[in-house]
């Protein structure tokens, strides 16, 4: 019984540990797009990023269980997977990425960034978005204007608001981005002027937590120069764009014409198995390496390393990378339909297949309907598909399927999604 299931759950592990939807869901089991609950009830994932190359994959889990059968042991011990694996990572960078860090989530991968951000740099400064999510440590917990935390914005962070074409339909979007720019430059100027100096620009680089905004593509650039300028860094964080899921390349970084000087990854790098990771130039590691012994006890052990390869293995034999930008064009069409008969959609978000749709009160006002996105989300799982909610105004439904999503699988999507909408009340 789910009822009992999760009062033990809250005994063990706290009454307000996160769970989804207003009936929590029992999952058993995987398969490619799906997931299967006690029940054995299949639903159409369209949310979870974690198995980018699909729940289960068999080569990925033959892998893991091929090289947990050998050896998994930490990395001060030559091995040639992990070497393997990171030469394979490494490769699929731009000049001067060349240098990997492996760890075991998104959060020490951003951690460890900051932390060689600031000793390299000498200053403690953060800019980040002004609704962003990086990670769950302390420093990161004060650099978090995203999710509720009993940490407040730390002093020496300054959050940013972020350009949406979405909101300016009809302006310049070079002009645009220009303008948001100059809030970067001014929060430079903030924490120099308060004794902080610039370490560092930590941007999510499709701004998932935002919303998934429609962003100049000069902004990023601009807001990057202004930092290095200031003898900072810029970081992207890769946790969900990467991976190939804007189908427009490896990572989301490309979509914004700079290089960054850090890359940290997570979530779908081992889809499922905790890998994660840092990327940065070999001058820059070696530089931090002459005054830190940085070691991470499970990053990147044997196990890991296979896993890591398996996917990359997955994503370069089965095309998934085209397969992102074929499925995510043609899912992203048939959500365009539902805007004309669907009144309380604004619009149509996301790149790939890392999508959404915002839900308004009504067109003219642009007023965020969270109440309705959340009926929404929980009515699509009465009815078999999977999906959640992010944006500052929690009204953009937010959708990021493992990246073999195909067309059948969109059609379901769309048209489950056009009765709910009109079974939530939002027909036009």
């Amino acid at each position: 019984m789910i009822s009992n299931l999760l009062e033990r759950r809250r005994r063990v592990t706290g009454r307000n540990t996160l769970l989804f939807y207003d009936e929590p869901l029992e999952i058993v089991r995987g398969e490619d797009v799906w997931l299967i609950d006690a029940e054995g009830r299949r639903y159409l994932d369209v949310y979870n990023n974690v198995p980018q190359v699909g729940h289960c994959h068999p080569h990925v889990v033959d892998a893991l269980c091929r090289q947990a059968r050998e050896i998994n042991i930490h990395t001060r011990y030559l091995h040639e997977e992990m070497v393997r694996y990171a030469e394979r990572l490494t490769a699929l960078f731009d000049d001067p990425l060349s240098t990997a860090i492996l760890t075991c989530t998104g959060t020490e991968a951003n951690e460890l960034a900051l932390r060689i951000a600031r000793h390299l740099s000498g200053h403690t400064g953060i800019i980040v978005s002004d609704f962003s999510y990086h990670g769950n440590s302390l420093t990161l917990a004060q650099a978090t204007t995203g999710l509720p935390a009993p940490e407040a914005l730390a002093p020496h962070v300054r959050a940013v608001a972020i350009p949406d074409m979405h909101m300016h339909e009809g302006e310049d979007p070079e002009a645009v981005g220009q303008a948001y720019a100059r809030h970067v430059e001014e929060a430079v100027r903030s924490l120099q002027t308060a004794g902080f100096g610039v370490s560092a620009l930590l941007f999510d680089t499709l701004f998932s937590t935002e919303g998934l905004p429609a962003v100049p593509g000069n902004f990023v650039a601009l807001a990057a120069a202004a930092v290095r300028d200031a003898g900072g860094f810029y970081i992207a964080d890769e946790v969900q764009p990467g991976f190939g899921r804007t189908g427009e390349g490896m990572w989301g970084y490309s979509l914004h014409g700079t290089i960054p000087d850090f890359v940290t990854m997570g979530k779908p790098m081992g889809n499922g198995h905790p890998l994660a990771g840092m990327v940065t130039s070999e001058e820059i590691i070696n530089r931090f390496a002459e005054d830190s012994l940085y070691f991470n006890t499970f990053g990147g052990n044997p196990v890991s390393a296979a896993v890591g390869n398996a996917v990359l293995d997955v994503i370069e034999n089965q095309g998934l990378i085209e397969n992102a930008r074929v499925q995510g064009k043609y899912v992203q069409e048939r959500l365009r339909e539902l805007m004309v008969r669907h009144e309380k959609v604004a619009a149509v978000r996301g790149r790939g297949l890392f999508f959404g749709l915002e839900l308004v009160e009504d067109r003219q006002s642009r007023k965020p309907d969270a109440a309705y996105t959340k009926r929404v989300v929980n009515m699509m799982k009465d009815e078999g598909v999977l999906i959640s909610r992010v944006g500052p105004g929690d009204n953009v439904l937010k959708m990021r399927p493992p990246i073999t999503f195909q067309q059948e699988h969109a059609d379901l999507l769309v048209s489950t999604l056009d009765k709910v909408l009109t079974k939530a009340g939002g027909q036009a």
